[in-house]
């Protein structure tokens, strides 16, 4: 299903790839993330992108692949974990199936988004609520895990904080916590992101780390890739057959003490995971990922209760086929009319301008940076909006003069005049630039 992606849709490079890819790149150089490359990427993802741009380069193609090595995983992972606690009737590939078709509700669900990475430890912290269901006893290894798992999770993507109150609530009605438990599970969670704020403090960017990757992604402008509208036409069919094991499992079904505490995990799960979309940064379809495992509990629930009579077969090809051609005719849909541009990276043209070069980009087209390096702190270009245009701030504007001196963009596109105005501010900066519409050279 990956290969009808790459081979016959011919999909380009997303804008929040490009985004992962020139952090990898900036990392490898030693830079700092939050302090030397402003974007809200968490720090892990970040991480891992600066590994993969040390082994392999600027590669979509290696992104692609580990992206789908990792959907591998938690299809293998949600499907032992149902199997191991005995969550249907019956033990079956049922799961693994269905979340596999939920992979390709949009094309860009299987690409490694810091949403796939922290999501699948999401999936592990699931794994070790569900164990709870079972043992019935003070279980401190797998309470102490819970709250690990899902701290490194918000490492990586920060609407994974969700799962916070998400496991204080469960812990409490659903697995019933004592208080050392709960106290231990929360200790847990703060440990990951513990160690990151130390690491910051240490490189004397802990401010910065708390802004950008708290903060400011979440109360500042919102990338709007596509809207709400899109994001429901996607996932209505998940959620309509969702619906449907929803009411097959808590009214039409006899299940276990243990099969309805899971079924509690996974409906509180969902309303606490459809929430997330309200603390994204970006609004994408790949943000949703993490209603995949409930999504995938309630829609196996139903076909593996369902009578096997003629509906069921009807729903069941709508299900097989139905999701990933509704995902195919939405991008088809979307490409002819041209309205994803701001989403994808296009390569036109104009763009041969920055090839070989060192730019900035002060917009949202980030086409210019396939063939070139990206340069000074400013990635993000909505936080880098705001620190670029606060004038009253002489730390950033001081701060601005020595990256654009020290790291010198060949080539500045100034989409929205920002870098003109600040021009105005600097005036020895102002000497070393020659205009050409929104674009600035560099004459020395």
């Amino acid at each position: 299903m990956s290969g009808i992606y790459l081979l016959f849709l011919d999909l380009p490079t997303l804008q929040s790839e490009m985004i992962w890819m020139l952090i990898g790149e900036r990392m490898a150089e030693g830079k700092h993330m939050y302090k030397d490359i402003l974007d809200d990427t968490g720090p892990l993802a970040a991480g891992t992108y600066w590994i993969l741009h040390i082994v392999f380069g600027r590669s979509i193609i290696v992104y692609k692949v580990i992206a789908g090595l990792i959907v591998f995983i938690q299809i293998a992972y949600l499907n032992s974990l149902f199997m191991r606690y005995k969550s249907f009737d019956e033990n079956t590939y049922i799961p693994a199936f269905v979340v596999l078709i939920l992979f390709y509700c949009s094309f860009d669900l299987v690409t490694l988004s810091p949403a796939l990475l922290g999501s699948t430890f999401i999936v592990f912290a699931l794994g070790q609520l569900f164990a709870q269901t079972v043992l019935q006893k003070e279980g401190s290894d797998s309470v102490l895990l819970v709250g690990l798992l899902a701290g490194i999770a918000l490492c990586f993507h920060f609407p994974l904080v969700i799962f916070l109150p998400y496991l204080i609530l469960v812990g409490v009605v659903v697995s019933s916590f004592s208080f050392r438990q709960l106290l231990l599970s929360l200790i847990g969670y703060t440990i990951p992101i513990g160690i990151c704020g130390l690491y910051y403090f240490w490189i004397d960017a802990l401010p910065q780390f708390v802004v950008e990757y708290i903060l400011t992604g979440r109360l500042g402008e919102v990338y709007v890739h596509v809207s709400y509208q899109d994001l429901l036409f996607l996932y209505v069919t998940p959620l309509f057959f969702g619906v449907i094991g929803i009411f097959l499992g808590s009214l039409f079904k006899s299940l276990t003490v243990n099969q309805q505490k899971q079924l509690q995990l996974m409906l509180i799960y969902l309303v606490f995971a459809a929430s997330s979309i309200f603390l994204v940064n970006r609004r994408t379809p790949y943000q949703l990922l993490i209603l995949i495992p409930p999504l995938a509990y309630f829609i196996s629930m139903f076909f593996i209760s369902s009578k096997r009579d003629f509906i069921t077969k009807i729903l069941s090809i709508v299900f097989v086929i139905g999701i990933p051609l509704m995902g195919y005719a939405w991008w088809f849909w979307k490409h002819d009319q041209k309205v994803l541009q701001e989403y994808t990276v296009s390569s036109k043209q104009e763009h041969e301008i920055s090839r070989g070069k060192k730019i900035l980009v002060l917009g949202n087209d980030l086409g210019y940076y396939k063939h070139a390096k990206q340069v000074t702190p400013y990635l993000n270009y909505y936080i880098s909006r705001d620190v670029l245009a606060d004038f009253e701030d002489f730390k950033d504007m001081a701060d601005a003069y020595r990256n654009f001196l020290e790291e010198k963009p060949e080539l500045v596109v100034d989409e929205d005049g920002i870098f003109q105005s600040l021009l105005q501010r600097i005036p020895l900066l102002k000497e070393k630039y020659r205009r050409s519409g929104k674009f600035y050279f560099l004459e020395e």
